[in-house]
């Protein structure tokens, strides 16, 4: 975010994704003085502080006056506790950006306000590393100016998306909020199979590692499409063609929409207690 002057904007709750976004945001440009992380710990606290320079508070309701934006970075669990210690203090035009899994728009504005701006936001666990990708959705209290605003603090560890409808969401986090381990099995089950073929552990975790990481990089660099890039790696009775025939035999295509399914499942079941 570069604009001029920055928005103000607080977080509630100072842990891993928080500070994920606090050190994209100052990265990008904004004032440090004008974010703000409220959290009980005192250790959090102190933590963003010297790490950022920003301002910290153990008071949501301080921490959240005059503010432009808003981000929610807490346990779910919690989450209505929270709502109910900012609801009276929160600017008329306000936006707030919920982080916290599945808590749906309808609880955030029956905790502010039906007639809040509210973004709900799934990221992924790689915007830790500044790679991560973000799903959201707006309600229709949410200027455009607004959703620019969202874009922005959640692009700043990665990149976004937006969807049109707050159902999608569960196959946001099904593909790309729980996603990443899916990755993480396949490669601790592909350095297993090097271990079992003969090869060294830490070889074959480096291996399988390293190929993850430059497919990875490979798929968000280049623009050919994923099968393309796929059936360029594989040379007609080559070694690659047999594993993936081996796949296929396994139904590896519909072992991974299964997985996509229960996720989707469990998300709707989750937002629904």
């Amino acid at each position: 975010m570069t604009r001029q002057p920055s928005p103000t904007i607080t977080f509630i709750g100072g842990g891993n994704m928080a500070r994920a976004l606090i050190g994209g945001l100052i990265k990008a440009g904004v004032d440090a003085d004008h974010i703000t992380v409220s959290d009980p710990s005192a250790a959090q606290r102190n933590a963003a502080q010297s790490d950022f320079g920003i301002r910290s508070s153990q008071n949501n309701a301080e921490a959240v006056d005059g503010r432009d934006v808003i981000v929610l970075a807490v346990k779910p669990q919690i989450m209505d506790e929270v709502l109910a210690s900012i609801k009276s203090h929160l600017d008329e035009n306000v936006l707030i950006i919920s982080v916290a899994a599945g808590i749906p728009l309808r609880r955030l504005g029956a905790g502010l306000g039906e007639q809040r701006a509210l973004v709900r936001a799934m990221p992924n666990t790689p915007a830790l590393y500044g790679a991560g990708i973000t799903g959201m959705v707006a309600n229709e209290h949410v200027s455009q100016q607004q959703r620019n605003q969202a874009s922005e603090v959640l692009g700043s560890a990665g990149e976004t998306v937006w969807v049109d409808a707050e159902d999608l969401m569960d196959a946001v986090t099904a593909v790309s909020g729980s996603g990443p381990a899916y990755f993480f099995a396949l490669a601790e089950h592909l350095a297993r199979a090097g271990v079992d073929a003969g090869l060294p552990s830490e070889t074959a975790a480096r291996l399988a590692r390293q190929t993850a990481y430059g497919a990875g990089v490979m798929l968000a660099r280049s623009e050919t499409e994923t099968s393309e890039l796929r059936r360029r790696v594989t040379s007609p009775g080559g070694t690659t063609e047999a594993a993936l025939n081996s796949l296929k035999s396994g139904d590896f295509e519909r072992l991974v929409q299964q997985a996509v399914e229960a996720a989707i499942r469990r998300g709707r079941e989750l937002g629904a207690d």
